[in-house]
């Protein structure tokens, strides 16, 4: 009962963390008000493994990541669509990477590009884009052997992530999320997104049964 309680009370004091890092804008329901395709881009990635890499493989490596949230992204929102209602719908992600592609625009230089532009080339109404650090490679799959008290007190941190959303027409942020990322935030890339999201779905501001959260400035 006592281990019930316990684990109970971690669910409660995570679920109040994702909270206090949400953010919104106030001007939500104004700018997204005729939102009806959101993209996904890839993530950009800055990673710092131990070990020795040339520039180049590094830069791929990063570039592996930030595809893998793109995916996993778009895996969890297909799937989620089956199960709830978004108020959206989500382009393809074969062919966001494959307009992108036609337009020279690739992970090297799309942070050249504003959210503006991007929204317009792959004619969506807003932007999913965001960040990661990190210090080991999460698509390849975490560690998984560790003590019941590293679970609890969330020892091993492997980085942060950053996932936001962003207005076409006027390129503002709508909606942000930023978390770390350890041992109890998922295996690989795919249990991480759909972790990190069924925890904020009542927050998600495209979700039609979410809980209105406070919104920010």
């Amino acid at each position: 009962m006592k281990k019930f309680l316990l684990l109970g009370s971690l669910f409660f004091i995570s679920l109040m963390n994702a909270q206090k890092n949400v953010y919104e804008s106030n001007r939500f329901d104004e700018l997204s008000a005729d939102h009806q395709v959101l993209g996904i881009i890839p993530f950009f990635t800055h990673l710092d493994l131990e070990e020795d890499l040339t520039k180049g493989q590094l830069k791929r490596l990063e570039e592996k990541e930030g595809y893998a949230v793109q995916n996993a992204l778009e895996t969890y929102f297909g799937l989620g669509k089956k199960k709830k209602k978004f108020t959206v719908d989500f382009q393809n992600i074969k062919n966001t990477n494959a307009i992108l592609a036609q337009e020279k625009i690739n992970y090297d230089n799309i942070d050249t590009y504003t959210i503006h532009d991007l929204c317009e080339i792959l004619k969506v109404d807003a932007i999913v884009s965001g960040n990661m650090d990190l210090n080991i490679l999460l698509s390849n799959g975490v560690p998984t052997e560790f003590s019941f008290l590293d679970y609890l007190i969330g020892n091993a941190d492997y980085g942060r992530i950053g996932i936001k959303i962003s207005d076409g027409k006027t390129g503002k942020l709508l909606w942000k999320y930023e978390n770390k990322i350890n041992k109890k935030s998922g295996k690989n890339t795919y249990e991480l997104i759909d972790k990190m999201m069924k925890k904020l779905i009542r927050q998600f501001p495209y979700d039609k049964e979410r809980i209105n959260p406070k919104k920010g400035a």
